[in-house]
């Protein structure tokens, strides 16, 4: 990792001139990835957890240029369904190293599970319900499992992603001791598993690691009633400032107090990062197609849409937003919205930008993670292409889709 990669990329730091040229050669609405800056990330968390096991976790985005990108890099792959087994298998990972975390697993996850695991005994699946460790066992499953705990606690930036306190995600905390004898007769246990939330940044740390502690103290609870742990898992959740007026974490002062959350622990500790690798290795590329005057507000219509990047409809997420074609324009507060019959496909209200005209390429920031996973075909729109910067090398890595894909199942 270059010395002097910041710890947090803004849209002034693209190049507007690389990324003026692959929107003129690509079209909009367009998704750029660079590669080596999610190595650059995956590497600056890993180093401040130099004792960890730290895992990428697949869901924040399953492109195969990622996930191959971070194989290389030296990251072990966690998953949460069956298609990103398969979608981590398929850009290079061994089965043996693959975590899998089932939240309310359909049948077809489980099979696939545990038919790869026959293969593959070193892979671990972790569940957070009784009843899927019944399911895995009426399946034949005597293999590694780890039990996802749900400390009470949840932490980041929406409570849609405070996975810590909901209660869908893990074993309630008491019941974890007398789980965990249950599932030592008939399972190889291996470990514990939490995690608190997503988008983990200064206000929330002192939470998380309440958590993360709370966790540690289950982990020597199980251990010192016979178990032989050879992990704990305290999952991801620290996040990245999407707001150009929040700092970044620290990351060895977040390493510190981690390590001081855990304290002594007889079991490796695993940590699954997800958003802080890749979401601001990441943005989108859309172009102004209308400029409309109101008594309410300046409205700027994109290319770009819900459907692009659903994260502002569905969770009120903040993105900055920059005009590539002219950003030394005067500021202006205006409005930014896509072409969906819906007042919720808008990326920002009465933002200063510097003013749009029609024609403009404007950059929607920290798109990496959540990003593409959650585009969708809304109104019949095709998703967009991805491209890759990597080395000084551009590629695409996801060809634009036609309608023809979007109907390509229909009947």
């Amino acid at each position: 990792m270059s010395h002097d990669s910041p710890p947090v990329r803004r849209l002034a730091d693209w190049s507007h001139e690389r990324l003026e040229a692959v929107a003129a050669e690509y079209g909009t609405p367009l998704y750029v990835v660079d590669l080596d800056r999610v190595a650059e990330n995956y590497e600056r968390f890993a180093a401040a957890f130099p004792d960890a096991h730290v895992m990428y976790a697949a869901k924040a985005h399953t492109g195969q240029a990622v996930l191959s990108k971070l194989l290389e890099t030296g990251a072990d792959i966690e998953c949460a369904a069956w298609g990103e087994l398969q979608r981590a298998i398929d850009a290079g990972a061994d089965p043996n190293t693959l975590q899998y975390t089932a939240v309310n697993p359909p049948d077809r996850d489980l099979d696939y599970a545990v038919d790869l695991a026959a293969e593959n005994p070193g892979l671990t699946i972790t569940a957070g319900a009784r009843d899927t460790f019944d399911r895995l066992e009426e399946r034949g499953y005597d293999g590694r499992v780890a039990i996802r705990i749900n400390p009470g606690i949840g932490t980041g930036h929406h409570e849609k992603v405070a996975t810590g306190k909901d209660a869908k995600f893990g074993i309630p905390y008491d019941e974890v001791p007398d789980v965990a004898a249950d599932v030592r007769e008939r399972f190889d246990l291996v470990g514990l598993h939490a995690h608190a939330g997503s988008g983990v940044l200064h206000d929330d740390l002192d939470d998380h690691c309440r958590a993360i502690g709370k966790v540690a103290d289950m982990g020597r609870e199980v251990i010192a009633d016979g178990a032989a742990l050879d992990f704990v898992d305290f999952g991801g959740g620290f996040g990245v400032p999407y707001r150009e007026t929040v700092e970044p974490l620290d990351m060895e002062v977040v390493g510190e107090k981690v390590r001081e959350a855990v304290g002594d622990l007889d079991a490796q500790v695993k940590l699954e990062p997800g958003r802080y690798v890749v979401a601001d290795a990441e943005l989108i590329l859309t172009e102004v197609n209308t400029i409309k005057e109101t008594p309410a507000a300046t409205v700027v219509g994109v290319d770009a849409s819900l459907a692009t990047l659903i994260r502002p409809a569905m969770f009120g997420s903040y993105h900055p937003i920059r005009n590539v074609t002219a950003p030394e324009r005067d500021s202006e507060p205006v409005s930014v919205g896509g072409p969906c019959c819906t007042s919720a496909d808008v990326f920002c209200t009465d933002r200063p930008i510097a003013r749009p005209e029609r024609t403009d390429l404007l950059a929607i920031g920290n798109a990496g993670a959540y990003g593409y996973e959650l585009a969708n075909q809304f109104h019949s729109q095709p998703r967009p292409a991805e491209v890759a910067f990597e080395g000084g090398e551009t590629r695409v890595v996801r060809e634009r889709e036609t309608l023809a894909d979007v109907t390509r199942m229909e009947q």
